[in-house]
């Protein structure tokens, strides 16, 4: 029968735990959680940065005893009413090792992939925090230029780029906190790209093209998936 649990209780009877807190919490709660850890249990987490996570496990955690995990299928919105049973079916979830939950993690329908803790950080900066942050700005500069009633001018492409912009703060706030380095890198290629695009108005078909291609490799990929 499912039941409730204190922390203790479930560290130190559980098989499996599962870290779904934001980041800055999971790595504040390591040291305790080493503490209570019994010795058949595995810990792994859902945060969307790894290093910092995984430098926590490794030094508060028996060697063996986890594995960081990142399941790339969020959404905008949280709580209960946001829950769906296929959410990972056919998305990526990142493991920092190859580990046997991943026959587990393939089980729900989504395509595992093994990256290090440092090399997900990087790939996450630009496929998922740079487009966060990008949505966001764009959000915000449209705001400010149309306060009013001229919001109404717009069409479908608007309310596309602008869904990751309803995303709570206090969850991106602990993602950019332990990913400074890679996404300033991101932002800082973004901002000079738009330079480019600035200076060539009317003259951007290569820039057009390349952001097809890669529009068009991800379709290929969710569709291989």
């Amino acid at each position: 029968m499912d039941r409730g649990a204190t922390l203790e209780e479930a560290a130190q009877t559980a098989d499996l735990i599962y870290l779904a807190q934001p980041i800055l919490k999971i790595i504040e709660g390591m040291p305790a959680l080493g503490r209570m850890l019994g010795p058949q249990a595995t810990v792994t987490d859902a945060g969307s940065t790894k290093a910092q996570i995984v430098a926590a496990m490794r030094e508060y955690l028996p060697a063996g005893s986890y594995v960081g995990g990142h399941p790339m299928a969020g959404k905008e919105t949280r709580g209960v009413r946001g829950a769906d049973a296929a959410l990972f079916r056919g998305r990526t979830y990142v493991l920092t090792a190859d580990h046997w939950l991943r026959g587990w993690i393939e089980k729900m329908g989504a395509r595992v992939v093994i990256l290090g803790p440092e090399e997900h950080d990087r790939a996450v900066a630009y496929t998922s925090h740079l487009t966060q942050l990008v949505a966001t700005a764009l959000a915000g500069t449209v705001t400010r230029a149309l306060p009013g009633d001229e919001i109404q001018v717009s069409g479908p492409g608007l309310i596309d780029t602008t869904r990751l912009a309803q995303s709570s703060y206090d969850i991106w706030r602990d993602i950019l906190c332990t990913n400074r380095g890679p996404v300033d890198a991101a932002l800082g290629e973004m901002i000079e790209r738009l330079r480019e695009m600035r200076a060539t108005l009317g003259e951007n078909e290569a820039q057009f093209s390349e952001g097809a291609e890669l529009r068009r490799r991800i379709v290929r990929s969710v569709n291989l998936s």
